[in-house]
Order: structure tokens, then sequence, then C-alpha cells
């Protein structure tokens, strides 16, 4: 699927010397809801961009409910229904940015107040642990933020100073 094949981003696991910083909430095993608080699924990993020592996106295996809904992955080419990707079988992780993501600390709960059930269940999802390119996460912020549906966000270095999600 990689058109870009240079990588810029590692699951915090493939990093041996990286770990959350201490002052910081590790979400991993959180469960993650979407706009309406429907459950999406369960962040599995933490992405990092190795450049900036930051988590930049959550890797969520899906909930089942995702999967079901069957949709085709939305593409911003496909104006006329033609779908240049399908969900496959085993793909059932997809990524979120960290600039959507807001926590709650007393649920141990991740949630987007962006994007709702249906959006998510027509991103294009990967199997676990598959590398995540450049075209990967340009499909994923197209999917997101596509036709005004959902708030526009910045796509700066400025987007990932979160400070709940340091690593060192």
């Amino acid at each position: 699927m990689s058109t870009n094949n240079e990588k810029s981003v590692y699951y915090l696991e493939e990093l041996s010397n990286y770990k959350v910083a201490d002052s910081d909430k590790d979400v991993r095993g959180w469960d993650v809801k979407d706009k309406d608080g429907r459950v999406i699924g369960t962040v599995d990993n933490l992405i990092v961009n190795k450049n900036t020592e930051r988590v930049v996106y959550l890797d969520v295996e899906v909930d089942s409910s995702i999967i079901e809904a069957n949709y085709k992955p939305y593409s911003a080419k496909a104006k006329d229904g033609v779908h240049d990707f399908i969900n496959e079988k085993g793909e059932n992780h997809l990524i979120i940015p960290i600039g959507m993501a807001h926590l709650n600390l007393e649920s141990e709960l991740v949630f987007t107040k962006e994007v709702n059930h249906k959006t998510f269940a027509e991103t294009k999802r990967l199997k676990k642990g598959t590398d995540i390119y450049r075209d990967y996460e340009i499909l994923i912020l197209d999917s997101y933020n596509r036709n005004d549906d959902v708030a526009s966000y910045p796509q700066d270095e400025m987007f990932y100073e979160r400070s709940e999600f340091k690593v060192e």
C-alpha cells in the first residue's frame, strides 16, 4: 500500500530505549469511545515519532462492532463510489492522531470529540504491528477530516505537543 517507504513513526514496543514519561499516563489497555460515547476499541500500542520523542498516534484494536459494520473504507478519491481500498480479514487495528484523543483519567478512558462510530468503521484498518508510512497517515487524516463533518485540527508539529503523551 505504501508509496512513501520512508518510515518516520514506530510502535513504542519497537523502541527498547523508550518508555512513557513518568509524569504522563500510559493509556495502553484503555477503552476508546467515539464522540457519541460508543466503544471503538482498546488502545493496544502507542506510535512514536523518534525525532520529536512524542506519541503521535494511538494504535487501537477495534471493537467487533466496527468490523461488523462492514463499510468500505472512505477514500477522498472515491467520488463516484469506487473505493481503492478494502478492509481484509485480520485488519483490526486503526490509528487515531493524538491531537484528537482526550483522556478521562478517573475512568481510564480515551475519547474523541470529533469522530463518530460510522467514520471509524469506514476508516482503513491495518493488521496488528503493520509499519505505518506517511501515505497511510494521510489516508487516515482524510478519512477523519472529510466533508467538514469533524472539526479541523492543526497538522504541524504543535499538533503533537500534548504533555500527557511524551516518551523518554
